[in-house]
């Protein structure tokens, strides 16, 4: 019964800490139900006079990878049409940016597929997100002439005059029967740490989000007498929580940027929204209008589900374009490929490892690093087959593949500045993330604020990685750019013109099928511990350290891993007390070793902290090649051993000495904390500390003394 309760409390926990933020999880808002509320408590008397307007707000957000795929994108284009044909009110269609890109036609043919399916949508207006720099600086006017709507950001002004960039406008307003509705567009600092544009190089500087946001609400309000003023703010929904707080005159937020789903939810008197991404939801508002206030709304999250048809010249525009190049068979996987953001930035993954690797082989550079947020798609492949247009869905940007020179410790800088952790804002709404994918390179990170070092143990193609070595590194031209990095002032060895999807396409083309790439190349550890003592029995290595401060209790997942990656599972773990002890096969463990140092990583759960994303926190310990022993003395060392322990036991039976065994995880183990000189005999495999000539001798000595006494 107890441990029904543990592991029904375990679960709560856990389902607890993936819950995404409050407002966007009930499933009754999620679909069907409309959430009325009200803006003021005057709404009841205002609903019931003749002068009231229903204004519709429709949005989406994030459709980048969706804009090149013969799925949800047609769809959405007939559920706005449907949506817009139910209602006989002023309707209104806004987007929330990152509508251009990524999506595999962008190395292809940039943003003009996105455009020709936006362009069918007919929204508004849409705000300029992160993505739509993908292309330039420049490209952005190309691609705003080529739609059909106004693009907008408020913003981002030059410098000298204030005006908007080029392409752009700060808002827009639309008419719909007697009813204004104002739309404004804003992006906050993330623009340009998420960028490879520099707007200072441009002579463009981005202002406050909230100052700007607020200043042409008022002028819509009270100059443009607007009835309705939507913000489309491409900035996540915590600062768009924050812009609603902190801004006048705004009744409506479309936001973008960190794709939640988020039904509407009334916010510091607006109505924030944002549709997740890649066009799998529809946001709708019906907004209460009476004298140009608005005074009640309702809204809710409409699916787009395989009911809905598809548009059917979106979906033309997209199969003809990828016709051409994408369909093509690039190779084939065994195993899924996971390309979500949950797992790129939290983890090594097979994908990110194949990456990494892709990277390396057209480089032959020691190290390959790239960044979680260019791989993309948040979808899973195979097993089955791939093709072109899988690859370039993955890794859908312009970036090319760039070799430069690091030291160790610049190396080391650069794992660590990627490093969430998990006491940060953005740590406690994701959880602790390392936010990189690697090849050649093996590393140790501690995601929390209190630890003196970010990255741990490192080593560099199975060697312990050198502070002073220099090593050459392949990233992407995106990476190699970014400000106050280490790649300020790298030397560059060597700047390629191919795509990072193309290393990719050819690596897959090349070493097909993609099989499992299980190395643990990134290693999380949430507590170091020292190892207590390595005991040797019957063939049975128990290691046991101190559970780290706060444990609650272990799971079964502990194991053993050398520098080159090999793994050795546990056979038996067990919480005796403060004390955690871990049983290896000893002969296994010192193959595993090979007359090197061992880590030992473990699963448990603590009450120090409240996870998020992960299930488990990881402690670590290393154990010595000395306590392990060598691997070419085990066949000695194990008849030894057998011999010894036969002594010893005669030697105990002789003064009367008894020792009662201990189990680890259930199971027998070696002798208990009480034993006497027996233990120590027994403890004393090949290799082990404690067993030398001299204690053969003395054993051998004390045998042949009780021989005479029997005798």
């Amino acid at each position: 019964m107890q441990r029904s309760i543990v592991l029904t409390m375990i679960l709560c926990l856990v389902v607890a800490g993936a819950a995404p933020p409050a407002g966007a999880t009930a499933t009754d808002q999620q679909t069907e139900t409309l959430q009325p509320s009200t803006i003021s408590a005057s709404s009841a008397a205002a609903q019931a006079s003749e002068n009231n307007t229903t204004v519709t707000v429709l949005s989406y957000n994030d459709v980048q990878t969706a804009a090149a795929e013969n799925g949800t994108l047609p769809r959405m284009a007939t559920l706005i049409d449907e949506r817009r044909a139910a209602h006989d009110n002023p309707t209104v269609v806004v987007g929330g940016g990152d509508e251009m890109g990524p999506h595999s036609l962008s190395p292809l043919s940039q943003w003009e597929v996105p455009v020709e399916g936006m362009n069918v949508l007919d929204p508004a207006a849409d705000v300029i997100g992160n993505h739509e720099f993908d292309y330039g600086f420049d490209a952005v006017e190309n691609f705003s002439e080529a739609s059909s709507y106004p693009w907008l950001l408020a913003n981002l002004v030059d410098e000298e005059t204030g005006e908007t960039m080029p392409g752009t406008e700060p808002y827009h307003v639309v008419e719909r029967g007697d009813t204004k509705i104002g739309i404004v567009g804003v992006a906050d600092e993330k623009l340009q740490s998420k960028t490879a544009t520099d707007f200072d190089e441009e002579g463009y500087e981005l202002r406050n989000y909230s100052d700007v946001a607020s200043e042409y609400a008022t002028e819509l309000k009270e100059e443009e007498g607007v009835d309705v003023v939507v913000v489309s703010a491409h900035l996540g929904i915590p600062v768009a929580e924050n812009l609603a707080n902190t801004t006048d005159n705004v009744d409506v937020v479309v936001v973008g940027d960190d794709e939640q789903e988020y039904p509407p939810r009334e916010v510091g008197g607006a109505v924030v929204t944002e549709s997740e991404a890649r066009a799998e939801h529809v946001s709708e508002i019906n907004l209460t209008v009476a004298d140009g206030e608005v005074t009640a709304w309702d809204g809710r999250l409409l699916d787009v589900t395989e009911n809905v048809s598809k548009n059917e010249t979106v979906a033309t525009a997209i199969t003809d374009a990828r016709d051409e190049e994408l369909d093509k068979r690039a190779g084939r996987t065994e195993v899924e490929l996971d390309a979500s953001a949950s797992a790129s930035y939290h983890d090594d993954t097979t994908l990110g490892n194949v990456i990494g690797d892709a990277f390396r082989a057209q480089s032959d550079a020691d190290v390959a690093v790239t960044n979680a947020g260019g791989i993309r798609s948040d979808a899973a492949y195979g097993p089955g087959n791939l093709s072109v247009g899988d690859v370039y869905n993955v890794l859908p940007f312009q970036n090319t593949l760039v070799t430069v020179e690091l030291t160790g410790a610049q190396l080391t800088e650069l794992l660590a500045s990627q490093v969430v952790t998990l006491e940060s804002e953005e740590g406690q709404q994701f959880g602790a993330e390392p936010s990189l994918q690697v090849s050649g390179v093996t590393y140790e990170w501690v995601g929390h604020n209190d630890t003196d070092e970010t990255i741990r143990d490192a080593w560099v193609n199975g060697e312990p990685l050198d502070d002073d070595e220099t090593y050459t590194v392949t990233v992407n031209s995106y990476m190699a750019g970014w400000d106050d990095s280490v790649f300020e002032n790298a030397t560059v060895v060597e700047e390629t013109d191919m795509l990072y999807g193309t290393a990719l396409l050819e690596y897959v083309q090349d070493n097909s099928p993609v099989e499992e790439v299980e190395e643990d190349r990134i290693r999380r550890v949430d507590a170091e511990v020292e190892t207590d003592s390595v005991e040797v029995d019957e063939g049975t290595a128990t290691v046991a350290f101190d559970a780290p401060e706060g444990t609650e209790n272990v799971t079964g997942d502990f194991h053993a891993r050398n520098a080159d990656h090999d793994r050795l599972g546990a056979e038996k773990v067990s919480l005796e007390g403060e004390t955690v002890e871990v049983a290896f096969d000893a002969a296994d463990l010192r193959q595993l070793s090979g007359g090197d140092d061992v880590q030992v990583y473990g699963e448990y759960d603590t009450a120090e902290y409240e996870r998020v994303y992960f299930d488990h926190s990881v402690m670590n310990a290393e154990v010595s090649a000395s306590d392990v022993g060598a691997q070419e003395t085990t066949e000695t060392a194990t008849t030894t051993t057998a011999e010894t322990a036969t002594t010893a036991e005669t030697a105990t039976t002789a003064t009367e000495t008894t020792t009662e065994p201990t189990t680890v995880g259930g199971g027998e183990g070696t002798g208990s904390g009480e034993a006497t000189t027996a233990t120590t005999a027994t403890d004393s495999d090949g290799g082990v500390p404690g067993f030398t000539p001299a204690t053969a001798v003395l054993a051998l000595l004390g045998a042949a003394f009780v021989a005479l006494r029997r005798a």
